[in-house]
């Protein structure tokens, strides 16, 4: 895409060669995540193999604003262009007024041109307030104080005793440099507990060799054997924890509360100020869990144009049609579920 506009801005399409460029704006911008990075173009291809849209517009040389897009189309699940699938945030991410209007033109004539059913954009913040939307997930962001102590002691009590009970069963959090050899087993048999598909071992692969340092893996052992581990991302001055799971020996050992305080307390050490706990669903578990540990719920404002859809994609667990599939899921062994569990997670995005 090469497209000439008014106010002297182009829309053009992301290539290798300016990933560089892409990812200087999106570290000075105010309204771009770790999730507008350019290397979701690598994993979202790389990884699940649908085919990527990343847009930017730019003004003498001098990128404005940018809108990372994805495709997904599925038999099952239906046809939708998002920004940015397997991600909490995206949309776009603009300096100028002219630069987000030409990327969401760009983007509604791409959407048309493909023939999805619908076009996403996944906003911390409202923007197409004629859209459809979907008042189903929040998001849960705290500041961090610059003490590492004070943090512990603004966790409610009742939390807080759930952290000191793991510090006394002996738990311990090391960081794994390399790999995901601890994490995912743990991950993997976490997931299927909750009768949800399993991503890739594969994938986890390829977002730490894209992100590098800021991907890491901390993984908590009791006695050398893991409880429970977790892969977050560092953005700027903020800590994502994204991916997470337990042991059955978790919820003996506070395995959970334990691993989360030492990435808070961790990413404290590091000068971090912001601590992104994720998307929940309202209504679920880890909805309450941690709103437990003092974060307040915020809005996360996804927006949907339909195109050949007839309405809002339902992939929500929570729903009933979807029950019976997850007791199913629960019973069948965890070996025959990681080979499956990819094949079925990639198009829900």
């Amino acid at each position: 895409m090469n497209a000439a506009a008014p106010f002297g801005i182009v829309v053009r399409e992301l290539e290798p060669f300016d990933f560089g460029r892409w990812d200087a704006f999106v570290a000075d911008c105010d309204e771009a995540t770790f999730f507008h990075r350019a290397g979701w173009k690598s994993v979202i291809e790389r990884a699940f193999g649908h085919r990527t849209h990343f847009l930017y517009a730019e003004a003498d040389g001098q990128i404005e604003g940018i809108l990372p897009l994805a495709e997904v189309r599925s038999r099952l699940f239906g046809h939708g262009l998002v920004a940015l699938p397997f991600c909490v945030y995206g949309g776009i991410a603009a300096e100028s007024a002219p630069a987000r209007l030409l990327l969401d033109q760009a983007a509604q004539e791409l959407a048309a041109k493909l023939g999805v059913g619908h076009l996403e954009y996944r906003n911390l913040a409202p923007r197409n307030t004629d859209w459809h939307g979907k008042d189903l997930y929040v998001t849960f962001r705290k500041a961090l104080d610059p003490q590492v102590e004070q943090n512990l002691a603004n966790i409610p009590r009742k939390q807080r005793a759930m952290v000191r009970k793991g510090v006394k069963a002996g738990l311990v959090s090391e960081t794994d440099e390399t790999g995901v050899d601890r994490f995912f087993p743990v991950y993997a048999a976490s997931v299927h507990r909750l009768g949800t598909p399993v991503f890739s071992q594969r994938y986890f692969r390829i977002l730490r060799e894209v992100f590098g340092a800021d991907c890491e893996v901390m993984t908590v052992t009791k006695d050398g054997r893991p409880v429970s581990s977790v892969m977050s991302f560092y953005f700027r001055d903020e800590v994502l924890p994204y991916y997470g799971g337990s042991t059955g020996e978790a919820r003996e050992t506070a395995g959970n509360d334990f691993m989360y305080w030492e990435l808070m307390r961790r990413a404290c050490e590091r000068g971090c100020k912001v601590f992104d706990y994720g998307r929940s669903k309202r209504g679920s578990g880890s909805f309450d869990f941690k709103k437990n540990w003092g974060f307040e719920p915020q809005p996360l404002h996804y927006e949907y144009k339909l195109y050949r859809a007839k309405g809002v994609p339902d992939h929500n667990p929570m729903s009933p049609k979807y029950q019976l599939f997850i007791r199913l899921w629960q019973k069948m062994p965890l070996a025959l579920a990681n080979l499956i569990g990819p094949h079925i997670v990639k198009n829900l995005g």
